[in-house]
């Protein structure tokens, strides 16, 4: 073996090690650093987590209770469907107020609130479903004081408040659900209020499932 190296062949022997350690780190981008995948997300990667965001629009079995929720202005609203049976059910929603000493004003409340301050918590629908019945809520009506209101409120408790709406399917298709509440607090007063705010369904033979739009 000749001792001597030339030059052009050190260049060669550098020009491969730099290729070898380029293929390297094209390998590393794939792999996990700390045990967490750095690879870019795939296309079924997002398909499932889409399909994960949408699961509350799937047709739930006969009788069983199909669920979504939505968080504005203050307040956390759960609506399930359930008792399906013979084209009827029952919806429910929780009104959960985000902070403590927040109430849910009733749902016999002028519709312009007192003194314009508030609206009543409603739960109307639209479409192929019909209410059979009034909404009722769970909890006791009691009567607080507001800032800048002179006359008292009628609210519920603070905390959540379930309430129900007896339905009725009168043909497949699509319903919707529209909901208005507000929220007070006899320290802080009251948040703005929530007026017609949809929740989408599809009815089917099968009965109702929640949708997105």
């Amino acid at each position: 073996m000749n001792a001597s190296t030339s030059p052009r062949h050190l260049r060669k022997a550098r020009a491969a090690a730099a290729l070898l350690s380029l293929a390297a780190l094209s390998a590393c981008g794939e792999q996990t650093v700390g045990g967490a995948d750095t690879s870019a997300p795939t296309a079924s990667t997002a398909s499932t987590a889409s399909t994960t965001a949408t699961a509350p629009g799937a047709a739930a079995a006969p009788g069983a209770a199909a669920t979504t929720r939505f968080t504005e202005n203050g307040v956390t609203v759960t609506v399930s469907l359930s008792g399906w049976k013979a084209s009827k059910g029952t919806l429910t929603a929780v009104f959960t107020p985000e902070e403590k000493g927040f109430h849910l004003y009733s749902t016999d409340l002028p519709p312009t609130g007192v003194e314009g301050v508030g609206r009543p918590t409603v739960m109307a629908v639209t479409g192929a479903l019909t209410a059979e019945g009034r909404l009722a809520a769970s909890a006791p009506v009691q009567k607080i004081r507001v800032p800048g209101v002179g006359a008292p409120v009628p609210v519920y408790p603070d905390g959540p408040v379930t309430a129900t709406l007896p339905v009725r399917a009168d043909r497949n298709g699509d319903a919707t659900v529209l909901f208005g509440y507000a929220s007070c607090s006899s320290q802080e007063g009251c948040t703005i209020p929530v007026a017609d705010r949809p929740v989408h369904l599809h009815v089917t033979n099968d009965g109702p499932a929640f949708t997105t739009h």
